[in-house]
C-alpha cells in the first residue's frame, strides 16, 4: 500500500504537479501575510492611536519617536515578536522621517544577525511608492538583498497623515 501511494505521487509529480506546488505555496504565503498584517494592525491599535511624539535615536539616527497610544515603538521589539511568535514570519514598524521610512522596531535580521533598525524602505521598491500614495502594498519585495512575500500599509495619525508603515514578510524558499 504505502508503495503506491509513493508511485501515485511520483506520477502525480510527473504530470505537473510540480508546476502547480510553487503557485500553492505562493498563495498560501500570500494568504499568511494577510493574517500576520491583521494580527500585527489590531495588536498596534490596542495599544491605542497612532502619534509622533518627539524624537529618539535609533541605531545613530534622530527620527521622529512613534507611539501606539502611550506605548514608544522606537526600540521596542515586544510588538513585532509577537506577531513573529504567534504568526512567524518577519514584521516591522516603521516611521516617516523626512522622504524615508525607517526601521525602528523590527525582527527582520542583517546578515551579522542584527536587527535591521535604522534601515529604510527601499527609496526605489514598488512598497514605497504605494505607501506615496496612502496606499498598501501586497506583493514580492527584496529586503536586505533577500525575496520576501510581503504586505506594507500605511499608519495613519487622528487626521489621517500618512505618519509610518506596518511590514509582514515571509522569506521566499
Amino acid at each position: 500500500m504505502k508503495k503506491s501511494l509513493l508511485a501515485l505521487l511520483l506520477l502525480g509529480f510527473a504530470a505537473g504537479f510540480s508546476i502547480q506546488f510553487p503557485a500553492r505555496v505562493f498563495a498560501e504565503a500570500a494568504e499568511n501575510v494577510q493574517v500576520a498584517m491583521q494580527l500585527l494592525k489590531s495588536k498596534a491599535s490596542t495599544l491605542g492611536t497612532p502619534t509622533v511624539n518627539g524624537q529618539e535615536e535609533v541605531v545613530g539616527k534622530i527620527v521622529p519617536a512613534l507611539h501606539f497610544g502611550a506605548t514608544k515603538m522606537n526600540n521596542n521589539f515586544v510588538l513585532v515578536d509577537e506577531v513573529q511568535k504567534e504568526a512567524g514570519g518577519t514584521a516591522t514598524i516603521f516611521v516617516k522621517s523626512g522622504d524615508e521610512f525607517v526601521r525602528v522596531a523590527t525582527n527582520v535580521r542583517k546578515d551579522d544577525g542584527s536587527r535591521a533598525i535604522g534601515t529604510i524602505l527601499d527609496p526605489k521598491g514598488k512598497a514605497i511608492a504605494a505607501i506615496l500614495k496612502g496606499e498598501r502594498y501586497y506583493g514580492e519585495a527584496d529586503i536586505l538583498g533577500k525575496p520576501y512575500v510581503t504586505g506594507y500599509e500605511p499608519i495613519r495619525d487622528a487626521s489621517g497623515n500618512v505618519i509610518g508603515v506596518y511590514y509582514v514578510g515571509y522569506l521566499k524558499n
